[in-house]
């Protein structure tokens, strides 16, 4: 009888049962289908074709304006930026604009200015709506009942193209614009616009007209309702022949693959991008590479084209349907072994009690949401991670049972205040109550949840049983479906929400607001997401979400390198002042925060949570001490211009984030400007803090050059010669681990193995 009474529903990865309307059973936990009382409730995205409204919502992505705002804002694609508005549909080719800022340094801009404007001339068009998205291109359809323009825009590609089911198509131009005469082949109109060239490809037996003073009339023959129109990189003749020669390859749909390979800790990704010939037979396109896809790239090397100035740097052209890079994978594991008595034991015995203290307390400092709240459960793993290693097993099991009660209380469902509900109309899980407008706007679902995910990862090191999926890990599932799902053109969730494949990096906007697109601050924090993903499918043998969370992990990582430290210096102008940006948006680059424009918390939000998956910020110690370096200055600068708010940090604020960044160049300088009772940054402890520079004082710096045959290891180098070899065991069963520099060992289930 009970089970007649339970309401079975299928969402993403099962089948779950719900023992009321209001309330989905997912083992012991459980989530709301409805908030409680008063509580806000996600968007509603309505600006769809009923196709694309069978789908989850396609929020946090680089065109989420488009599915929000009647009036959307601009989208970023890079090079080229569009908007879908009153008077039609714009396309422009951005310039760089250098911005003063009241800190005193600049942000780079590039803004959209002077764009064509494409309209029907046969009937008035309608508001935007998404008709189609695949992984970096999309279709917006500006239709009238029957009668529409349809607009193609890819990541990367300078061409945009349109379908238009009747009538001619309207070109206005900006003023002082020139037409290019090209008697070669009358299909193509050549403008030149403010010192840039732009082109529309019209179909065969197009007729371009004059229309006043501002404007072009395409004339397309009965049955050729189509057209694509380019922004080029020179005024080349050759380069307009290319452009010419893939004008008419449309692309229909774009995929991205990912492969990691345990054998040489590596990740191949392939772009495919399928085309139809409009005219011709040629299905190849266009495309255009940003630096990481490039950048050391061999097997594009020799086929790279013309490049444009963009905001991420020289976007360079490839004529190819498919193109692949390989990017190696920064292993780590979950915690380091012991601190001997010899190199800082000591030490740690001054700061821990205190945080075992206050263990409780500092799970709770911030606030009452799922962010700040993911932050202390993954304080207290970290804290439990030294304790541990240390041989206190008695505080180890207190720390882990604080852990499991508070998780607990979260995915039970029942707590009057917290709890996760899943919204159906939207296809999203949220956690209550909101933090950073989570739910009202769809923010930062990824840097909440992988506080979580990692959280109850590490238990599942210890518990595995209790994070059975039958008891409180099958809620973590719905968590990485929730910002990472696999799965297109679901209903109960979005392609990969926060990723963007092309980017290679996570947006952290839900509705993409604001005149320059959508943005990201805490890369660092993004990073810490997919690194709970890796381990929560090593730890339960689930080898698809494990290779999804490497390929997330390293492909974020790989565009931290250009796009926020452009360590290869292929991005930033002469003209930007700093080493580093804080805040990467579709169209600009700042060096400040949300909530503060103080140095030390807009270098530091892209470094923190610091933990054993942070490694990765090692790869360059030249640019670690670079970057380092330069918050002197910029604390005196700052300090010039009087700014103190009623609510100022100390002045050492967030000293255990730099102290642990410094120790990924030189741990004794690390230790030595390290306060053990000043700042701490709340989702970190003065233990965890101090075993990390002890840690790395004692292996050395992370060795780079050697990778091992699984997933979870880590490898150091001291100075004189002396390595650490690190590596989890997280399956049942032992395992042979094989280092590429010829060391091996094998590790025991559920042990760290270490060979010195």
């Amino acid at each position: 009888m009970k089970l007649l009474q339970q309401l079975c529903v299928v969402l993403a990865a099962g089948v779950v049962c719900a023992a009321s309307a209001q309330t989905v059973k997912v083992g012991e936990a459980s989530y709301l289908l409805a908030p409680k009382s008063g509580e806000r409730v996600p968007p509603e995205a309505p600006f769809r074709t009923p196709d694309m409204l069978k789908t989850a919502a396609q929020t946090n992505q680089w065109y989420s304006t488009l599915i929000f705002d009647a009036t959307p804002e601009v989208i970023f694609a890079q090079p080229l930026t569009v908007k879908a508005a009153a008077n039609g549909f714009e396309v422009a080719l951005p310039s760089k604009e250098v911005v003063p800022t009241v800190r005193r340094d600049v942000e780079i801009h590039y803004p959209h200015r002077d764009p064509l404007v494409f309209t029907p001339t046969a009937f008035a068009h309608g508001p935007a709506k998404l008709a189609k998205a695949s992984d970096w291109s999309i279709d917006i359809a500006m239709a009238t009942g029957a009668d529409s323009l349809v607009a193609t825009v890819s990541h990367g590609s300078p061409y945009v193209y349109f379908r238009l089911n009747r009538g001619d198509v309207r070109v206005q131009v900006p003023a002082s614009t020139t037409r290019v005469e090209n008697a070669a082949d009358p299909r193509l109109l050549v403008l030149n616009v403010k010192g840039k060239r732009h082109v529309v490809f019209g179909p065969q037996g197009v007729q371009w007209e004059v229309q006043g003073a501002d404007a072009f009339v395409g004339k397309l023959p009965s049955g050729k309702g189509y057209f694509s129109t380019a922004a080029l990189p020179d005024s080349k003749p050759e380069t307009l022949a290319q452009f010419a020669a893939h004008a008419y390859a449309f692309i229909q749909d774009t995929k991205v693959d990912w492969r990691y390979n345990p054998a040489n800790s590596e990740v191949e990704t392939t772009f495919k991008a399928s085309a139809q010939a409009m005219e011709g037979s040629s299905t190849v396109p266009l495309l255009g590479l940003y630096p990481h896809h490039w950048h050391q790239n061999p097997l594009v090397a020799n086929q790279l084209g013309t490049g444009f100035d963009t905001v991420r740097g020289n976007i360079r052209t490839l004529a190819a349907a498919e193109f692949k890079m390989t990017q190696r994978y920064v292993g780590w594991v979950p915690f380091w072994p012991a601190v001997a008595p010899q190199t800082g034991a000591p030490e740690l015995k001054d700061v821990l009690p205190s945080d075992l203290r206050n263990a409780r307390r500092m799970m709770l400092r911030e606030g009452n949401g799922p962010y700040w709240q993911g932050k202390g459960l993954l304080r207290t793993i970290k804290l439990m991670d030294v304790v541990e290693q240390q041989g206190d097993l008695k505080e180890r099991d207190r720390l882990l049972e604080l852990v499991k009660e508070r998780i607990e209380q979260w995915f039970s469902g029942k707590d009057s205040k917290t709890y996760f509900q899943y919204d159906e109309k939207l296809g999203t899980m949220v956690g209550h109550p909101e933090e950073y407008f989570s739910i009202e706007q769809m923010n930062d679902h990824h840097f909440h949840y992988g506080y979580w995910i990692r959280a109850v990862a590490e238990v599942a090191l210890r518990d595995p049983a209790w994070a059975a999926k039958d008891r409180w890990g099958g809620m973590v599932d719905k968590l990485i479906a929730d910002i990472a799902h696999a799965k297109r053109g679901d209903k109960a969730f979005p392609f990969l929400r926060n990723f963007d494949p092309y980017e290679g990096h996570s947006w952290a906007s839900g509705i993409g607001l604001g005149e320059y697109g959508n943005n990201q601050e805490s890369s660092s924090e993004a990073v810490n997401a997919w690194a709970g993903m890796i381990l929560w499918g090593e730890v339960t043998g689930d080898t698809a979400t494990r290779d999804l969370g490497i390929y997330l992990y390293t492909s974020e990582v790989q565009a931290i390198d250009h796009y926020w430290f452009d360590v290869h210096r292929l991005v930033f102008p002469p003209e930007y002042k700093n080493v580093e940006t804080s805040m990467v948006f579709g169209g600009k680059y700042a060096h400040n925060t949300w909530w503060t424009d103080e140095p030390r918390q807009i270098k530091g939000i892209n470094l923190l949570p610091i933990t054993t998956s942070s490694l990765y910020l090692g790869r360059y110690p030249a640019y670690v001490q670079k970057n380092l370096d330069a918050l002197v200055p910029e604390m005196a600068l700052y300090a010039e211009f009087g700014k103190k708010p009623s609510n100022a940090p100390p002045s050492d604020v967030w000293q255990d984030v730099f102290a642990k960044y410094q120790a990924l160049a030189d741990p004794k300088k690390a230790l030595t400007s390290w306060d053990r009772w000043g700042s701490v940054e709340l989702g970190d402890s003065r233990t965890h803090a101090l075993h990390w520079m002890l840690s790395l004082q004692s292996m050395g710096l992370p060795d780079f050059s050697v990778t091992a045959n699984t997933p979870l290891y880590s490898v150091f180098k001291r100075p004189d010669g002396g390595t650490t070899h690190l590596a989890y065991n997280a399956s049942n069963a032992p395992i042979e681990v094989k280092f590429s520099d010829g060391k091996s060992m094998t590790v025991m289930p559920r042990t760290l193995g270490t060979l010195r």
